[in-house]
């Protein structure tokens, strides 16, 4: 095994001297730097998944998420999760709506960059989420699901012959100027004032997806120039500025096509006349196309559908060659919103865009999906006994959400998906005030024997703790003092204490901190320095290691 060395200077730090040690910790073929800097109280403390006992906890993973970018630098981000988690995650980076684009075509070139560094350091990755109703790549699925041409047939509309019409006024809608019907080179024709707004053909239908067109002959004694307007929507001209020319002296075809403003209620075509003379129309003629489109049927959304699962599957399990062996197959699949008639909360569905289980139906999108990815899974070198999957959600500290994520499990397992485990994605706070605090606890404490009941692997994800003074209000990192940030720090320890006393051991699938330094919030077990800059253990560092190591 090669050992990752630290930088050997010496590295002032708000004023006190930080010596590194000389072995950090073992890993293989890879030498990290820059490391966090490590700082008095807490400069003596080793890597945090060392302390945990691995003869007694041998199925508990310490992760870490951040993005693939920040790992992909190999700096402060990537140095700190490489020596003190056994695994990292990526979040949304790794989920289809950042890989694929609306043809469907797959970016892995950053998902491969970091796997492979990650097998050469002997490092794990837990697996972001294959399938989600967000960030999904809802390009691709809209494209995919999108209504069929057809050839469709060319319907005759309406007809105007100005010739059979005696000469006088018009009866038409005139919105300005002046139009009538007089006698024009041996016909009786349309003729429409100069600064005349004018509706040539009128009282038709329209629908607001047909493509229509109209075709009129017109003359005028001089050039002139107007606009056209087709049921509220402007059309195009083949002059400057959008308008159309019309040259004098001779009959010319006009062929119109547009759709309808989408708020059209009637069917009409406008001429706005301008002032350099008088337009003569002789025939006006209108029809459509009807919309050249038709919905999908249910069959052909099926087949749609399955072909994107195996498809996503195949291609991420192709750059995976079997180095991802744990999975969140789906994502926060509960709608809390929608009971079902035996009390069950249902799993979401959407009317505003596809998600996979509209398709392929809520009792046969897990078992759908399973089946894929564990087939593609294992046919790009990936070993079938070694592959695990999780059910992630939010908001399990409902009981009745936690039941209703049970239920569903149970229907999957049966039909074949074969769930191993529930990743509980936290939303935990501390707080001043010991009422709330006492209530705090006894909500973490029924979440875990709840989820121990499941029977199932239980994952903590999102382990970050906001800190909230006894008014409520969140203390930001900047303005937390050291008591309070020890206060925070026991906290955590006390939950990690408490899955580790709750969930039995083989049952441990792990914890991931949401993030490793401090965001706004005073959630890292590093703060970063106002001034170098450089990342400092917090207590929250030190807790973790007593917490693991069963102090």
């Amino acid at each position: 095994m090669n050992k990752i060395f630290r930088n050997l200077s010496l590295v002032l730090v708000t004023g006190a001297l930080a010596v590194s040690c000389a072995d950090y910790n073992e890993t293989d073929n890879f030498y990290a730097e820059p490391d966090p800097s490590v700082v008095a109280p807490y400069k003596d403390l080793a890597p945090v998944k060392s302390y945990i006992d691995r003869e007694q906890y041998p199925n508990l993973s310490l992760g870490a998420q951040l993005k693939v970018s920040e790992f992909n630098k190999q700096e402060l981000a990537h140095a700190a999760a490489v020596t003190n988690f056994d695994d990292v995650s990526f979040g949304t980076t790794l989920m289809s709506g950042a890989i694929v684009n609306a043809k469907g075509v797959m970016n892995f070139l950053d998902m491969k960059d970091l796997l492979d560094h990650v097998q050469e350091i002997g490092g794990s990755v837990f697996g972001s989420p294959l399938f989600a109703n967000a960030n999904q790549a809802d390009d691709w699925l809209t494209t995919l699901t999108a209504p069929i041409e057809i050839i469709v047939e060319y319907v005759e509309g309406k007809t105007v012959n100005f010739n059979e019409m005696p000469v006088g006024a018009y009866d038409g809608t005139i919105e300005k100027g002046k139009a009538s019907i007089v006698n024009y080179d041996d016909q009786n024709v349309l003729q429409i004032g100069t600064a005349s707004n004018v509706r040539i053909i009128e009282g038709f239908e329209v629908d607001p997806l047909a493509k229509y067109t109209t075709t009129f002959w017109a003359r005028s004694d001089k050039d002139v120039s107007f606009t056209i307007t087709f049921s509220g929507q402007a059309v195009e001209g083949n002059g400057s500025e959008g308008k159309w020319i019309l040259k004098s002296g001779k009959w010319t075809k006009f062929v119109i096509e547009s759709q309808s403003a989408p708020d059209a209620t009637e069917g009409y075509l406008r001429i706005e006349n301008g002032k350099n003379g008088t337009i003569n129309i002789q025939k006006v003629q209108v029809g459509y196309y009807p919309d050249n489109h038709r919905p999908q049927t249910a069959q052909e959304l099926s087949d749609t559908i399955n072909y994107a699962v195996t498809a996503w599957c195949e291609g991420l399990m192709k750059i995976n060659e079997g180095r991802i062996t744990s999975f969140d197959l789906i994502d926060e699949p509960i709608d809390a919103n929608a009971v079902l008639d035996n009390g069950m909360f249902d799993i979401k569905h959407s009317t505003q865009k596809i998600f996979w289980q509209d398709i392929l139906g809520s009792e046969n999108y897990a078992p759908v999906v399973a089946r894929e990815a564990r087939k593609a899974f294992e046919e790009n070198g990936g070993e079938a006994g070694k592959l695990k999957f999780f059910i992630s959600e939010v908001g399990l500290e409902d009981a009745k959400k936690l039941e209703s994520l049970n239920y569903w499990i149970g229907i999957w397992d049966n039909k074949g998906a074969k769930i191993d485990g529930i990743n509980a994605k936290l939303n935990l706070s501390y707080s001043e005030d010991a009422a709330t605090q006492e209530a705090n606890k006894a909500t973490l404490n029924k979440l875990l024997d709840n989820l121990a009941a499941t029977g199932k692997l239980i994952r903590l994800s999102n382990f970050d703790i906001k800190y909230l003074d006894a008014k409520g209000a969140s203390v930001s990192a900047d303005k937390i003092t050291e008591a309070q940030r020890q206060q925070l720090a026991d906290y955590y320890a006390y939950v990690i204490k408490c899955y580790m006393t709750k969930i039995p051991n083989e049952k441990q699938a792990g914890i991931c901190k949401g993030n490793m330094v401090d965001t706004s919030d005073p959630v890292g077990l590093w703060a970063i320095d106002k001034y170098s800059k450089d990342w400092v253990r917090t207590a929250t560092y030190k807790a973790f290691c007593d917490a693991l190591s069963g102090k």
